[in-house]
Order: structure tokens, then sequence, then C-alpha cells
């Protein structure tokens, strides 16, 4: 795969977790389709069973990827629609509580923030930052900070399936379990922007009520096209927020009577124009990782390139990983004992045709290893690390 890449043929890339590179067949697979849909005609009674079975497929492949029903798996542009269009139409009510850990991704703490403005809740933090041991340890910690972080309104817990700062594995499927006991239920919504494609996924996606996703990092599809597993509790009581006329039953007509046009499935979350031919593109990049091994088996390679690297960092004076033990994921974010800015050092590094990217909370780099990276690339880093 790594040689289907040209982004990988000049540079050395460190930032899957940012975005994963485009192999050649799926940009191909993307043009092929754009013909296809030019030559039937875009918009041609002719065209519709080429594009009704271009989504269909699509939910189809991702759905069984996340280990749900197609009919809960909506599709997305990204990962932050993907989470925030469910979350905005949840029910809620004055004085509820949001319980949102301190690893998440602005976009999605934003709209929480401005969610609870709007609808006058009340925002908790669930501390996971500093968890940087083992799994076990890791699990336990999550699981306590959660019973210190419940009260009896708290209505929402949000919490990524792998932290894309520290690069910690969060145990999604317990938390899932424990919230079901709770007076109140409380909806799950799950950030896995940095677990689709990399880790196995399909217990937790299935567990939360909302697992947002996207194509373009760890899966090396397109930008532009994600999905969401959503549960049958979110289906049943969520809302539409965002709509368009791929959230009706019948797009064909506007019908004031009605007082439910919604799709109740999946799609009514869905909004309006896509860009079709991204579909045939993601699923081609799905087909390559394929070909490099099964789920399983492409997450022991990640973890065996990330160890190493992390092995390397460890024993280098002047460098201190995040995580006191080796990275369960591709994820390898460390940061130096000096005053250097960690910016400063990733345009330094990109001169040097090496990328990797700096995070701002905690402070610190990021370096992220896939089953293209090779063990040429990681002494190259860990080299170029030394003169900084």
């Amino acid at each position: 795969m790594r040689e289907l890449c040209p982004a990988l043929l000049n540079k050395t890339y460190f930032n899957y977790g940012g975005q994963g590179p485009l192999p050649t067949p799926s940009l191909e697979a993307i043009q092929a389709s754009w013909r296809r849909i030019q030559e039937l005609g875009p918009f041609t009674t002719d065209v519709w069973p080429f594009i009704g079975a271009e989504v269909s497929s699509t939910r189809r492949r991702l759905a069984e990827l996340c280990g749900v029903a197609p009919h809960r798996l909506a599709l997305s542009e990204n990962v932050t629609s993907g989470c925030v269009l469910p979350l905005w139409g949840l029910p809620f009510v004055a004085g509820d509580r949001l319980l949102i850990s301190d690893c998440e991704h602005p976009g999605v703490v934003a709209a929480c923030v401005e969610l609870a403005r709007r609808e006058d809740l009340v925002i908790d933090t669930l501390p996971v930052q500093q968890l940087r041991g083992d799994q076990p340890s890791t699990d336990a910690g999550v699981m306590d900070a959660l019973e210190q972080g419940l009260t009896p309104r708290t209505r929402l817990v949000v919490l990524s399936h792998l932290l894309w700062n520290t690069g910690q594995i969060m145990p999604i499927t317990a938390v899932a379990e424990r919230l079901a006991q709770h007076p109140q239920s409380p909806f799950l919504l799950v950030d896995a922007a940095q677990s689709f494609g990399q880790i196995p996924v399909q217990q937790a996606a299935a567990a939360a009520d909302i697992y947002a996703f996207t194509g373009h990092k760890w899966a090396c599809g397109p930008e532009g096209l994600g999905g969401v597993a959503l549960s049958e509790r979110v289906l049943a009581q969520g809302q539409p927020t965002v709509i368009g006329w791929r959230s009706l039953r019948d797009e064909s007509k506007a019908d004031l009577s009605s007082s439910d046009p919604f799709h109740h499935d999946s799609r009514r979350f869905e909004v309006a124009t896509s860009c079709v031919p991204l579909m045939a593109g993601l699923r081609r990049s799905l087909d390559l990782l394929d070909q490099e091994g099964t789920g399983d088996e492409r997450w022991t390679q990640i973890q065996s390139r990330s160890e190493a690297l992390w092995q390397a960092l460890n024993n280098l004076d002047g460098v201190t990983p995040l995580l006191q033990v080796p990275p369960a994921s591709g994820l390898v974010s460390f940061q130096l004992r000096h005053d250097a800015p960690p910016a400063e050092v990733v345009r330094l590094l990109g001169q040097q045709g090496l990328w990797i990217r700096d995070l701002a909370d905690p402070s610190c780099l990021r370096a992220c290893t896939h089953v293209t990276t090779t063990e040429a690339e990681a002494e190259a880093l860990t080299t170029a690390i030394t003169r900084y």
C-alpha cells in the first residue's frame, strides 16, 4: 500500500491522525465514479440507480465495520458533523448535565458549550488526561473518574474511543454498561476520529449511542466522507437538526400536514447533496487496507511500529513520551525538556521532509505510525529529534 500513496514517496510522514495519504487506486476510483455519473447524466432517471447503489453499498460496508445494522449507520461529511447533528437532536431539559472528558477535540467541546448555553445545561469535566499507564490501570482510572463525575442529572457523557492527544484507548463498552445502570441512562457520545481504521471498533461502536468517525484519517480515504453509528434509542428519541431532502421519507413534496415527515432510521440525520464519488474512493482504500491484513493484524503491526518509536524516543536525553508504557495505538506523543516551542520544532522538521504535528493540550509533539511506516522512517525521526 505504501508504494500506492504518492504522498509517502517524497517525505517522511507521521500525520495519519490528521489526515492519511490517499492511494492512487482510490483516486482513480473517485475519478471513474465521477466519469460514470457524467456519462449517465448528473440528473437523469438513468443515474439514480447508480447513485443509490453507491450510497447503499457504502452504508453497508461502514455499518459492517462498526458492527451495527445498516439502518443505524448515517453517512456524514466529517467527525464533527457526525457528532453534532444527532447530539443537538437529543431530548434535554434545563438543568441536565453533560460530562465531557478533558481530552475531547475543541470542535466537539465547542458544540457542547453552545448547546449548554441554549438549553440551560451544566457541563462537568471527566478527567482522563492524567492516565498515562498500562491499559488495565487506564481502564480502572476511567471507571473511577466516571463514578465520581456522574450526578443524578447527568444526561450525556462525551468520551473519545482513542484520545487524540495522549493516545490512550478508552473502555467504551464498560462505560456504556455503567451508564445503562444509571437512573437517567445518560447518552454516550464517542468521537472515533482516531480509532476507525486503526483499532478494533465494533464493540465500542455498537455500545455507544453516537459513534462518529471519518474516512480520511487512518482509513486513508478522501476527505469529506465519514459516518456515525447510532443506537436504537437515538433513532427513536432524537429529532433531526439540520434538515434537508435526505432527511425526509418523501423528498418529492413538502407536506405541511405531516407532523413526522422524517426517516425513522439513521437517514433522519443526513441532510442533502453529498459528493457520491468519494464513496468509491473510501471503499477502495478500505479494500487496500484489507490486503495488508485483518484488522487485528494491522493493529498488531501499528503497535509494533509505535512501540519501537516510543522506545527510541524514551531512550533519548531531553525527550519524555507522554505515556509511561508503549502506546496501544499508533499515536506517539512526547515532550522535549527544553524551551523550544513545539510549533517551531514541527517547522524545522518539515524543512527536512519529516512531518509530525504539535498539540496544545497538553503541549506536546505527536507522531503517528501506520502499517505503511517503516523502521528507517522511525530512525530518521529519532535522529532528527536529537538535534533539538
